[in-house]
């Protein structure tokens, strides 16, 4: 059911690829991106190129996206990146902190996506694909990977088992965040045709992270293929256009962290009138110091410099959408209550995914904000299950890590 396919990976120099890789796109800003746009090598130059330009230049002009290629194609005529000379699969580990991942990378199919047999649970947004269907059309390549999942299969594991302990890594490296990134080519006739006779025996996959690449990767396949058979492209092309860089995992490895809410303001409610409002739905009970939520329909609220446990006390909403913690928080404080009806667009809305967080949501009430949420993580077989029902979960639900590192393998089309 599902079609993978192996494909000649764009990829650093061994000796460069901790100079080469970075964070993915949309979580590099500020500091971080500035600094990295200090080295020449980096990926950045490709990803982000708008740091190729004053900061007075709009990152989404054609230009930008012009540099992107010829930063690409620079930096293989330069021996940066060089493409393997054979289509590959590859076997993708990260260590975060003791807990591994292991993830095949291949090419996913756009007909999977669009039949429904590779599944979303999040809306995507027009500016962002617009973005990205701009990047890839000019890079004519993938430039960073979808972060997909599958449920889990004992034959896959055992595969990957043994294959680690038989062959060396291309790459085996500490990225800036501590994470463990290793990364072997799979090759071998055998072991190519082995996994893609266990995906097509595979009913689904389902999105973890790259919503946005994933649907921008179906429109350009559709521009080029309608863009090449109007000049008779050669064959090659017309099927790595069908085809989007894809990272496998087995859903049992993975790590959902929380992602929580900061507000600016308690929406002209006295703090005594929020309590008794929030008492309502949840049972509340102040804390002497910050605990993270242990479980399912419980949160940490802080608000001056008080830290209180919320536990919701009704029965759960029967709708698998209205039960998830991300949507009760918005449908009976964060709209009722507070006045956020868009978390997307609300400009009175922060939200800060993943661990050690709490210093800045901390800040961040020191300065601009009142209240925060902390949530307990959203669980796999949650997304699953709103997947399964072509249903969309409430935005900014998961934060999934370790991310993917970016400029390690890229797909040309």
């Amino acid at each position: 059911m599902i079609t993978i396919n192996p494909f000649r990976a764009v990829r650093p120099k061994e000796t460069l690829v901790k100079e080469v890789t970075c964070p993915p796109y949309d979580v590099l800003e500020g500091e971080k991106l500035n600094k990295l746009a200090e080295l020449p090598e980096n990926f950045v130059h490709i990803i982000r190129s708008e740091v190729d330009f004053p900061t007075t230049q709009d990152p989404y002009s054609h230009v930008v996206y012009a540099k992107a290629k010829e930063n690409l194609d620079k930096f293989q005529s330069l021996g940066i990146l060089t493409e393997d000379d054979k289509p590959c699969f590859y076997l993708y580990r990260q260590i975060r902190k003791g807990k591994i991942q292991n993830g095949i990378v291949a090419c996913a199919s756009t007909k999977d996506y669009t039949e429904g047999r590779i599944k979303r649970h999040e809306l995507t947004r027009t500016d962002k694909e617009k973005d990205r269907i701009a990047h890839f059309s000019a890079c004519e390549a993938h430039t960073e990977p979808v972060f997909l999942f599958y449920k889990q299969q004992n034959v896959l594991k055992e595969f990957i088992q043994q294959f680690v302990e038989k062959n060396k890594p291309i790459y085996d490296f500490f990225s800036s965040d501590g994470v463990q990134q290793i990364l072997w080519k799979i090759d071998k006739m055998e072991d190519i045709s082995f996994l893609r006779n266990v995906f097509e025996k595979t009913n689904s996959l389902y999105i973890a992270d790259g919503h946005h690449r994933t649907a921008s990767s179906v429109k350009v396949g559709e521009l080029k293929l309608k863009e090449y058979a109007e000049q008779e492209g050669d064959s090659r092309n017309m099927r790595e256009f069908n085809r989007f860089l894809s990272v496998i995992f087995p859903d049992e490895e993975l790590l959902i962290l929380p992602y929580n809410r900061v507000i600016k303001d308690l929406n002209n409610l006295t703090e005594e009138e929020f309590l008794q409002r929030l008492k309502e739905h949840f049972d509340v009970e102040e804390l002497e110091q910050v605990k993270e939520p242990d479980k399912k329909g419980t949160y940490v609220m802080l608000l001056h410099e008080k830290t209180y446990r919320l536990k919701w006390k009704e029965k759960l909403p029967q709708n698998i959408v209205d039960a998830l913690d991300v949507s009760i928080l918005q449908n009976y404080v964060l709209s009722p209550l507070l006045g956020i009806q868009d978390p997307r667009t609300d400009k009175r809305i922060a939200f800060y995914g993943g661990d050690n967080m709490l210093n800045d949501i901390r800040e961040r009430l020191h300065t601009d904000m009142e209240v925060a949420f902390l949530l307990y993580p959203t669980q796999i077989q949650e997304i699953i299950e709103v997947s399964d029902n072509n249903a969309i979960m409430p935005p900014k639900s998961t934060w999934f890590e370790p991310k993917l590192i970016s400029g390690l393998f890229l797909h040309k089309m």
